[in-house]
């Protein structure tokens, strides 16, 4: 599941954050940071999502209707033949609800209603948060208290490497 989300900077400024999350773990996969919006920073962060994946059954890769995810090079990275495009209903937001709340989580978790300095700062911070806590240690009710990687491990699930 993916969705993008607006990064605070100093000065008024914005960055743009696309994320990649396996809904059966929890556990961030790919990710972005960039200065805009456009459909390359979805393209980024769903092509290191698949770069940390071993996709061994088919998948459905599901966002809400945003343009990025209907843009022309992202459909071709999906016309493979294990990945299917789901996209939510019309003004559905409950469609996307995990990315939601995970966003939801990561701001009030990493922001706490600041800001950061600049792209740079947000880019490592947010490195920081997704690396080396939220996928390794952050523990998630919904998994049984353990964090996404120790389910993945406990599940046997297969992967390429350990970090996105």
């Amino acid at each position: 599941m993916g969705d993008i989300t607006y990064i605070p900077l100093a000065g008024g400024g914005w960055g743009y954050l696309a994320v990649w999350m396996d809904l059966f773990s929890r556990k961030v996969t790919g990710w972005q940071l960039l200065g805009n919006m456009r459909e390359e920073l979805i393209v980024q962060a769903f092509k290191k999502a698949c770069t940390n994946r071993n996709i061994t059954e088919d998948l459905i890769i599901h966002s809400d209707r945003g343009g990025q995810y209907a843009g022309n090079k992202f459909r071709r990275l999906l016309a493979g033949p294990r990945l299917s495009q789901s996209m939510s209903g019309v003004a559905n937001p409950y469609d996307n609800a995990f990315m939601e709340s995970y966003f939801s989580r990561f701001k009030a978790e990493l922001l706490q209603g600041g800001c950061f300095d600049g792209l740079e700062n947000a880019r490592k911070e947010i490195f920081e948060f997704i690396e080396m806590y939220y996928n390794p240690v952050r523990r998630h009710s919904s998994l049984g208290y353990i964090s996404p990687v120790a389910f993945e491990r406990q599940a046997g699930y297969q992967q390429k490497q350990e970090s996105g």
